[in-house]
């Protein structure tokens, strides 16, 4: 798709919130789709018209479920697609051209808004088709005569809490402007509503069979399509996992290098112990595979096919194959958790050389010898918090869930630890006497693009960087240009970069815990009164933090009420997280009453089982 259908006047763009007639038509929208969908639950519940269960019964016969599996989670799957091609072309677009006019100025918002309206009406439509029978053994009174399933409670609060980042996006930037970047609040809440949506359709299919064992490792029931129904949706929450990472994937992160390696190793771990966990042999690798299919579509879909920024991504392979052999071990498959801890550590250590490998062919911006140690120990510990998480989640499918005591600390725990190492990744330091020196010699003069020496004051402001390079973005493209070392402080560019139009280029240097950034040149902006910022040769500039640059439209605002909007971000975070834990929690106690197979270790055949292990039962 050509970017011609898109104004790129910077003077165009709002720098806060949109306006009050593209809000309008948004909220227009969403009361539409959302008065369609209370319209179908009212005509069913009050019989009216049998159309969902219709519909839900042609696609259940083909996987065995009741319509009220079958309808919302082809709906689902559909929707959740839908958004994450939605998600990585608006990422791709705001890294070319930068912020947009508004939420329907960018067409890349159309499809995140109605694939999270489809995942939220998914959720719905699985509470609301069960009729005169009660939806799996863990299902929740709703009112009189009307119990739903676990599963789609917790499909409905992750697509609300994601449809809910949308009107508070707009809310942000009406007050703190414009952050073009992926991890801000808002943004977050959209992405982790998304691929935590996942588990909910995990339980809703669980359900569906009545809370009756269907996987004893073997696959004796169900075999192949139901093994690629679940391929598909452990493959499905490492996509959604693997989101967060974005910024990395297009060679434009806006924080430290280390970061990635907890990020990549994070989701292999829950992702592919759950899927081996729960699935059986071949479930790591099959989940993997299911990843890069659809992301490998999507990235030709975005670059080639919409002509944009080619989005990279993961391998996860290696991880898949180690967790795969560490499972070959009956004795450690046996626990859970423990085969969840060593299979992060194998993740972490082994699969995290795997990855490292493969950003030298996928990345600009690849890991080196910088962040060697920090990188690894940050990996190590995504991996084993991901292999107990992911560890507790399939064993809550498998109704297997270790006594509530220990689930709740190792949940507790694992979060803990996951927060502190995310905050040490964003702890960067900005050094006050660092000063670059510009050479310029202009290889075209309209438009402007030119190769450029830097010389760093002092010489050895940095050693052994994670990254000396600059960066152009928001003109129509992105240009990421390494430098080539030609003495001590020294660099050179290895190809023109573009100083001209809405081009915002810059030196930004990465050095351990030095995250800074030397602007080049930078447009003039009338929506937040900044005035151009011209690229001259011999020009000497200081050393400022990133953000200044990157977000450029942010107003500054800080104190109390920049803290009372993250923390009701986090509590809404928090509320979702526990929404989860409760519903795995309360599908794997009531159900492992009844299943015959409750304390059958993934792989180990029923007739084996002897004396309760311990597991699923209060």
């Amino acid at each position: 798709m050509s970017l011609d259908v898109l104004p790129l006047a910077a003077e165009t763009r709002p720098a806060g919130g949109a306006a009050i007639g593209e809000v309008l038509a948004a909220t227009a929208i969403g009361a539409g789709l959302t008065a369609v969908l209370l319209a179908l639950v009212f005509v069913h519940r009050t019989r009216r018209s049998a159309v969902l269960t219709r519909v839900g019964d042609r696609l259940g016969a083909a996987t065995g479920v009741p319509a009220w599996v079958a309808l919302p989670t082809v709906l689902t799957t559909i929707s959740l697609l839908v958004a994450l091609l939605g998600m990585l072309w608006d990422i791709s677009l705001h890294i070319g051209i930068g912020r947009d006019e508004g939420p329907l100025a960018n067409p890349a918002h159309f499809l995140i808004l109605f694939g999270l309206f489809g995942v939220f009406a998914g959720g719905v439509l699985a509470c609301a088709m069960p009729l005169d029978e009660k939806p799996g053994p863990s299902a929740v009174h709703f009112l009189r005569g009307w119990d739903v399933p676990v599963g789609g409670v917790i499909l409905t609060a992750a697509g609300f809490y994601a449809l809910l980042g949308f009107p508070l996006d707009d809310v942000w930037h009406r007050m703190f402007g414009q952050d073009v970047t992926l991890w801000g609040p808002t943004h977050l809440m959209l992405i982790g509503g998304a691929g935590l949506s996942i588990v909910g359709l995990l339980l809703l299919e669980q359900e569906g069979h009545g809370g009756l064992s269907t996987d004893d490792g073997d696959r004796k029931v169900g075999r192949t399509a139901r093994f690629l129904r679940q391929a598909s949706a452990m493959g499905g929450l490492l996509l959604g996992l693997s989101v967060f990472q974005g910024e990395y994937d297009f060679d434009v992160p806006q924080f430290r290098l280390v970061l990635e390696p907890l990020m990549i190793a994070g989701a292999a771990g829950l992702a592919l112990v759950a899927a081996r966990l729960f699935m059986g042999r071949g479930g790591a690798l099959a989940a993997a595979a299911f990843f890069l299919v659809i992301r490998g579509g999507i990235a030709l879909i975005v670059g080639p096919g919409f002509g944009e920024i080619l989005p990279t991504f993961p391998l996860y392979l290696g991880s898949a194959i180690l967790v795969e052999l560490l499972a070959l071990s009956v004795a450690l498959l046996r626990k859970p958790l423990a085969f969840g801890a060593v299979a992060g550590v194998l993740i972490g250590t082994i699969g995290h050389a795997t990855e490292a490998g493969w950003t030298r062919f996928t990345q600009t911006l690849s890991w080196n010898s910088d962040i060697l140690v920090e990188g690894t120990l940050m990996a190590l510990v995504g991996g084993v918090v991901g292999g107990l998480l992911g560890a507790l989640l399939a064993t809550g499918l498998r109704r297997q869930l270790p006594r509530p005591a220990v689930a709740r600390t190792v949940l507790v725990g694992s979060l803990v630890v996951l927060a502190a190492a995310v905050a040490n990744g964003l702890v960067a330091t900005v050094p006050d006497d660092v000063q670059a020196t510009f050479g310029i010699e202009d290889v075209e003069t309209d438009p402007r693009t030119a190769d450029v020496t830097v010389q760093l004051d002092p010489a050895g402001a940095v050693d052994d960087p994670a990254w000396v390079q600059i960066t152009s973005w928001q003109g129509d493209g992105l240009v990421v240009t390494a430098l080539e070392r030609t003495g001590e402080g020294a660099y050179r560019t290895t190809q023109p970069v573009p100083l001209h139009g809405t081009w915002k280029t810059l030196l930004r240097l990465h050095d351990g815990r030095t995250l800074t950034a030397i602007p080049i040149y930078l447009p003039a902006d009338e929506a937040i009164g900044e005035e151009e910022v011209p690229a001259e040769d011999g020009m000497t500039r200081s050393a400022i933090p990133e953000i200044e640059i990157l977000q450029r439209e942010l107003n500054g605002a800080t104190g109390g009420l920049w803290t009372i909007s993250n923390l009701v971000v986090l509590v809404c975070t928090l509320a979702l997280i526990a929404t989860i834990a409760w519903g795995v929690g309360r599908y794997a106690r009531r159900a492992g009453d009844r299943d015959p197979y409750a304390d059958t270790a993934p792989d180990r055949p029923a007739e084996d089982v002897g004396a309760p292990s311990g597991t699923g039962r209060r």
